[in-house]
């Protein structure tokens, strides 16, 4: 397989800062040397390789665009960049880094003590904690209000009860950030360590994607959790503001592993000779990769406006479920159509686009599935919230 190369067929490169292509050829460089040559080894056992979130902190992917605590300060393009070079390799691996940073950094950073900020996030940044989080239930994805789990005030304490479930990261973190209903029947967040009394944690096996991490049950019994753990926000709110910034970054991604997909079938169809010519000479070959080519394009530009809205606090929630939403669903499309043109090598581990095709089936769904971020999109156009 000859080295990637980016699809930029509008001059995109021409639209990002030096610094910003700068630490997007840092992260390729870095994904190429030290994932793609063994990720399809990683998938196929099972396995997530730890060991790479310090060389992430190091490379500043995690927690990229907070400020302070010794976390990287880049700006939301940069962090959009290097989201799309790590799903580039994985969905999985992109997955562990988007949770650590979008879903548990974040919410720390923006509703935590003082005290919780300087404990985690320092070593977050640095991949020596690792966090996951904790909102989805057995019974309850899209409508996380109905959540059951709660968590019942107890003099300086919170009694912590109930089940999580699809948790990234869930058995290798040393914290979880969790959403529990309180007394009052309001969602409130609490910072659980891995150490407290009445926390377990099972794994989810035999999983055809999302191989390359790790996806885990949290279970909460009698869980006693400080009441300095509290995140200072009530409601929704809260999980849905760390949402946002998850799906933000999977916009991105997806753009990465559709770029992966489709630099692989042309490789693939340029050499690949039937009927004395290489299959990118047939007009139905050329017809398809035409059509992947523009649905990349029309993404890239996108989903830069949505950085560029992000840096300047004026992108809205239905702004950033187009994007989630287009992306993916791209992203899956065209995987499935390369996966077609490999023919039969498209199943097997030398390619890579059927790893992409069954990690995005899973992209595709978690952060809000496509029916959810359409009923965001029609609300903001008619104004009529068909969920409630």
């Amino acid at each position: 397989m000859n080295p990637f190369s980016c699809l930029d067929l509008l001059h995109f490169d021409s639209l990002l800062s030096d610094e910003e292509k700068s630490i997007q050829l840092t992260v390729r460089k870095f994904i190429d040397a030290e994932v793609v040559p063994y990720i399809s080894d990683w998938f196929s056992k099972d396995h997530f390789p730890k060991h790479l979130m310090k060389e992430f902190g190091k490379l500043g992917a995690l927690g990229s665009t907070l400020n302070g605590y010794e976390c990287p300060g880049l700006s939301q393009t940069h962090y959009g960049l290097i989201m799309h070079e790590i799903e580039r390799a994985d969905s999985g691996i992109r997955s562990a880094v988007s949770v650590q940073g979008a879903l548990c950094m974040y919410p720390i950073y923006a509703f935590g003590s003082e005290d919780l900020k300087n404990k985690f996030l320092p070593k977050m940044a640095k991949g020596e904690l690792i966090g996951c989080f904790g909102l989805t239930e057995p019974d309850f994805g899209s409508n996380p209000g109905g959540m059951l789990t709660s968590a019942k005030k107890d003099g300086n304490d919170f009694i912590l009860n109930g089940t999580k479930m699809w948790i990234t990261n869930g058995s290798v973190s040393d914290l979880a950030i969790v959403w529990a209903k309180s007394d009052e029947g309001k969602v409130i967040g609490l910072v659980v360590e891995k150490d407290f009394p009445g926390f377990q944690v099972k794994d989810i096996k035999n999983k055809f994607s999302l191989r390359a991490s790790v996806t885990s049950e949290l279970h909460f019994d009698n869980c006693r959790v400080p009441a300095k753990n509290q995140l200072h926000v009530l409601g929704l709110k809260g999980p849905f503001s760390c949402l946002n910034n998850a799906r933000f970054g999977i916009s991105w991604g997806a753009i990465g592993a559709a770029q992966a997909c489709i630099n692989e079938v042309i490789q693939y169809t340029k050499t690949r000779i039937q009927f004395d010519k290489p299959l990118a000479g047939f007009q139905m070959i050329q017809n398809k990769i035409a059509d992947m080519a523009t649905e990349i394009t029309k993404a890239q530009f996108m989903t830069l406006q949505l950085s560029r809205l992000k840096e300047k606090n004026l992108a809205e929630p239905y702004q950033i479920s187009i994007c989630k939403m287009n992306n993916v669903r791209m992203a899956l499309q065209i995987a499935r159509t390369c996966r077609d043109m490999l023919g039969a090598s498209g199943i097997t581990y030398e390619y890579q686009v059927g790893r992409h095709l069954l990690n995005l089936e899973s992209v595709v769904t978690y952060e809000g599935t496509e029916d959810i971020h359409k009923l965001i999109i029609a609300e903001k156009v008619t104004g009529i919230a068909a969920y409630k």
